[in-house]
């Protein structure tokens, strides 16, 4: 059967095969607090409350909006005519907006006192805590998803194949707190956790996790 998401064993066999710290802790930060690949590459050192088992996210958001020439009015992607003015839409105007949105989040011990091995370490060398870029952590995710010969993942709703990558870790985390509780408070935790502005976004995991309909279906065969 096509795996869709990855176990908490399995996440563990991949912070066996790191030979770094850094690798190991990357595994950690993503697999222990659901954010996402882009909040924990900027996490500082001074973002780490480690008396609490506090970390603070900050997470930058760059949208386009997409604005009529004539009267500046929103307008979607595909419109064709202005909503607004009615005018034919020939030519649309865009400008980016950051929007940025912070939260502060728990954090296990065991992450904590590894973070502060590795700082100890002196592996802090740029601004940021792990210090590397996007293609990097993917490049290393993936690199040890092979070395721990896990199989690629299946998409749960356009079923396309995807190799291991940094966003399966925050889904692992997800899927692995519903299983553990999926009650109305426990899902509203997860929302706050993972940064979802949309409740509707983290019930997703609640479908893919899948355990209520199972029970549910065994139930009516006495299985």
């Amino acid at each position: 059967m096509p795996k869709i998401y990855l176990e908490p064993e399995e996440i563990t066999r991949l912070e066996e095969e790191a030979e770094y710290l850094r690798d190991k802790l990357l595994v950690r930060i993503l697999a222990r607090t659901g954010c996402r690949i882009s909040e924990a590459l900027s996490l500082k050192p001074s973002d780490i409350d480690f008396d609490r088992g506090l970390i603070t996210i900050k997470h930058l958001k760059v949208r386009a909006k997409l604005t009529c020439p004539s009267c500046g009015s929103r307008l979607a992607k595909k419109a064709r005519f202005c909503p607004s003015c009615g005018t034919m839409v020939t030519e649309i105007v865009s400008k980016a907006e950051e929007q940025q949105r912070v939260r502060t989040i728990p954090i296990d011990d065991e992450t904590l006192d590894i973070i502060k091995e590795y700082i100890e370490r002196g592996g802090v060398r740029n601004e940021t805590l792990l210090g590397i870029k996007p293609s990097r952590a993917w490049q290393i995710i993936h690199e040890l998803a092979e070395r721990a010969g896990l199989p690629s993942m299946v998409h749960p709703e356009t079923g396309k194949r995807h190799g291991v990558s940094p966003h399966r870790l925050r889904d692992a985390f997800a899927i692995h707190a519903v299983k553990t509780d999926d009650s109305g408070d426990s899902l509203r935790m997860l929302q706050e956790q993972l940064g979802h502005r949309s409740f509707d976004t983290t019930a997703r995991y609640r479908k893919i996790a899948a355990e209520e309909l199972k029970d549910w279906y065994h139930k009516l065969w006495n299985e």
